[in-house]
């Protein structure tokens, strides 16, 4: 909901990822969990709990919409990711979502730290009842006396986030074990699905595989996924660990699984320090070496008569093997009971399972970079998406927009439709922007057509050599040419606006078209408004290379059409 109680169920690419999802698995669990709120929520304040009804009624509404329009069970919902909880928003929630019949989406709290969630609900048995489970961000594998007493499922419910090399991989295969021998966790879930957006944002390729190149359909099927896979092929939600769980004499550790049915999956890991740390928290040294570890399956365990066995060792490319299924073991001469060797950062899974396998796929078409040259005139009668491809907005958003008033050139456009600054989670610019292209570009000709709506205070810019995003939009350096509805233009260095290169006076107002070209080479630039020059050649040492961007001075409605980026560099 962008403006108040205004519903619409097909923003953004969540809705289409859900249903990818549910139809490779109908059995995938999904969560939702607000990282931000609307504006509109907060009544002024930068605060979601200002009216507890009213943001209990949004998220509400989100739960019931996936159903309504997309025939998507949402399983879990969160408080607010890795902020503060309000103990009377979570109850409000439950009962909205009891009286909406909801009762089996289940409550998750609070995305953040093991406290003080924990305590308040051992203080409050109202708040007890009403969380499922405790979900902590980055626990390091550990969990607080407080948590445990609380007897409720404990989950790892954001944790990885490590660059997808062999190292994240050790990462995640390591906590994927000691998250539950440790910390009793019996869920972990990593940040992020898929490395699907600029490297060169904050946490470039920190997701399970990479997929940045939309523009060419390269991808890369990276040690993370099959590091995973040695679990979540061989367990579902639902099965159990067994108490026989824990570290290995010389290093690393193992869990065991049982669905309850007969079946039984073992997972040995003997990730080495150096090739597992994770971006967060702090790992404490501990050494792995070579060592032979004896299992012995006892009680209905000891009748199994094979155990299928799949095998990853990450490190030096010449020895790596990701996924790979050797001889299974014969049991039933040995009494139920086998010995692995084990060398470091190797993982091994042992299991009753025979389904599992090792995908496979044509190999994806080359890298390549963003094209140099790329044009987008926005004319898309049916989007499928709300947004436009390769713009990738860091503050505000900007979507497809239909001018029914318009039937001319200027009918298909892309509007910033944000009025007002959200609820924020991290340091959101006060200036909305989406930044497109390649990052290593320098010199660079952008070119674009813009509609300031607001009359007076309306601002629209075009930019280069852009270097920040995400969380560090704000300090955002550049080469940003601004034009305003009160008949200004502004040069700066950032997007911010402190460092001014020029100003002055153009024949601008607002609700009318005008053509913005922006020329960056070397160590100048030069503007140009309906093809006439507004400045020249003014000298710009810093940055050396960056995006193309868009946006708008403030929370404010604009639109862009035709845009066009050439890059010589």
């Amino acid at each position: 909901m962008h403006y108040a109680l205004d519903e619409n169920y097909f923003r953004g690419y969540e809705w289409w990822l859900m249903k990818e999802a549910k139809k490779r698995n109908p059995n995938i669990i999904l969560m939702g969990l607000p990282w931000s709120f609307p504006g509109w929520l907060g009544k002024g304040f930068n605060w979601p709990y200002v009216n507890l009804q009213l943001t209990a009624y949004y998220v509400m509404t989100w739960i019931v919409g996936a159903k309504h329009y997309h025939d998507l069970d949402i399983d879990y919902i969160g408080i607010w990711n890795e902020r503060s909880f309000d103990i009377n928003y979570i109850k409000v929630l439950r009962r909205m979502l009891n009286y909406q019949g909801l009762h089996r989406v289940k409550i998750i709290a609070s995305d953040n730290l093991w406290e003080p969630i924990s305590a308040s609900m051992l203080l409050d048995t109202e708040l007890l009842n009403v969380i499922d489970v405790i979900g902590a961000h980055y626990p390091g594998t550990r969990t607080v006396r407080d948590a445990k007493l609380t007897k409720k499922k404990l989950w790892s419910s954001e944790d990885f986030s490590t660059l997808n090399n062999d190292v994240g991989a050790g990462c995640l295969g390591r906590i994927l074990n000691q998250n539950y021998i440790n910390g009793y966790m019996t869920a972990t879930i990593a940040w992020n699905l898929v490395a699907s957006y600029y490297e060169q944002l904050p946490y470039g390729r920190c997701g399970l595989m990479t997929a940045q190149e939309p523009w060419s359909g390269h991808y890369a099927v990276e040690p993370p996924i099959w590091v995973t896979a040695h679990t979540t092929q061989f367990t579902q939600p639902g099965w159990y660990y067994l108490k026989t769980v824990g570290h290995l004499e010389k290093g690393g550790s193992y869990v065991a699984l049982t669905d309850g049915l007969g079946n039984l999956t073992i997972i040995v890991e003997t990730m080495s320090h150096k090739h597992s740390r994770c971006i967060r928290p702090f790992l404490p040294y501990f050494n792995v070496s070579h060592q032979f570890a004896t299992f012995l399956l006892k009680g209905s365990f000891s009748e199994i008569p094979e155990l299928q066995v799949w095998y990853t060792r990450l490190g030096k490319p010449s020895k790596r093997f990701l996924f790979k299924q050797l001889d299974s073991l014969w049991l039933l001469d040995s009494g139920g009971a086998f010995t692995l060797e084990l060398q470091e950062d190797e993982l091994f899974t042992l299991t009753t399972l025979t389904t599992g396998g090792k995908g496979s796929c044509p190999p994806p078409p080359e890298s390549q970079p963003f094209p140099q040259v790329y044009d987008d005139d926005f004319d898309v009668d049916y989007p499928f998406f709300s947004e436009a491809p390769n713009f990738a907005d860091q503050t505000g958003v900007f979507e497809y927009f239909t001018n029914i008033e318009d039937p001319g050139e200027h009918r298909f456009t892309l509007r910033q439709v944000l009025n007002q600054r959200p609820i924020t989670w991290a340091a959101d610019a006060y200036n909305t922007i989406s930044v497109i292209g390649d990052y290593k570009w320098s010199n660079l000709t952008v070119r674009c057509d813009v509609y300031i709506e607001t009359p007076e205070k309306g601002g629209v810019f075009i930019a280069g050599r852009v270097n920040k995003g995400g969380i560090l939009i704000r300090s955002a350096r550049g080469v940003f040419f601004w034009i305003f509805a009160n008949g200004t233009y502004k040069v700066t260095g950032d997007l911010a606006g402190w460092i001014i290169y020029a100003l002055g006076h153009v024949d601008v107002t607002a609700k009318r078209w005008y053509t913005l070209t922006l020329i960056i080479k070397g160590r100048f630039s030069s503007g140009t408004l309906n093809g006439k020059s507004v400045w020249k050649n003014i000298p710009v040492s810093f940055p050396k290379n960056g995006w193309a961007a868009i946006g708008t001075h403030s929370f404010e409605f604009a639109q862009f059409d035709n845009f066009h980026v050439e890059a010589t560099s």
